[in-house]
């Protein structure tokens, strides 16, 4: 929300961020690593973007929770780090509204403002997740909700949180984690004190064998 409204919400108890909280909070941890937990249905495009930009240029370590929903503007603010969601999270994107009135002019005149709009909200989605214009406007057209799942698997969301850490690996493919075990323990068995000849023919040969294996695919 804007800066200005902010003190209304604090008045009535009611919880809310605006760019200035961010910006001070950012100023306090003084880079150093930072958790920013989000919960909410969205709120001005304006302050999503103030808040996305600090986040985006703050210089420490930051990963961004997503702890029940992140819809409209908040979801901008999601693009801004590292992040991950709750499986009970949802995640939304849609078009930018505004409240307007006005003859003919003014309303063609707010259309072509409001696609304007659209573009530079989808550049944030665009930046995180790889996404053409025309898939990102299509989806925000249609105000598209996702599951944890779903935020994840369209490159929205890095990661579902609590699920098993992925094992990252550097080529195509790569060697599957069972067969380095194994070479690992044939290893360690060759560097042993057994010097019996039977016994390490045996782990020489099974480790060729498991080379055979990875090479020959």
């Amino acid at each position: 929300m804007p800066n200005s409204d902010k003190w209304v919400y604090d008045w009535l108890g009611i919880d809310a961020v605006s760019p200035g909280d961010v910006n001070k909070a950012l100023a306090e941890a003084n880079g150093e690593d930072i958790e920013v937990d989000i919960n909410s249905g969205g709120g001005d495009m304006f302050s999503g973007s103030e808040i996305y930009t600090a986040l985006r240029n703050y210089k420490g370590n930051k990963i961004i929770r997503i702890v029940g929903v992140a819809a409209s503007a908040a979801s901008v603010i999601a693009m801004a780090g590292e992040s991950e969601i709750t499986p009970t999270g949802l995640f939304m994107i849609h078009n930018v509204s505004i409240e307007s009135q006005g003859d003919y002019r003014v309303m063609d005149h707010t259309s072509d403002v409001l696609k304007t709009a659209n573009q530079a909200v989808a550049n944030a989605y665009k930046d995180k997740t790889g996404l053409s214009d025309k898939e990102l406007l299509s989806l925000m057209d249609r105000e598209t909700w996702w599951n944890a799942e779903e935020a994840v698997k369209n490159k929205f969301i890095d990661k579902v949180m609590f699920g098993k850490e992925p094992q990252l690996l550097n080529s195509v493919g790569g060697i599957p984690h069972s067969t380095i075990e194994k070479i690992k323990n044939s290893v360690r068995k060759l560097s042993g004190k057994n010097n019996d000849p039977a016994f390490l023919l045996q782990q020489e040969l099974d480790l060729l064998k498991l080379k055979e294996e990875i090479t020959n695919g």
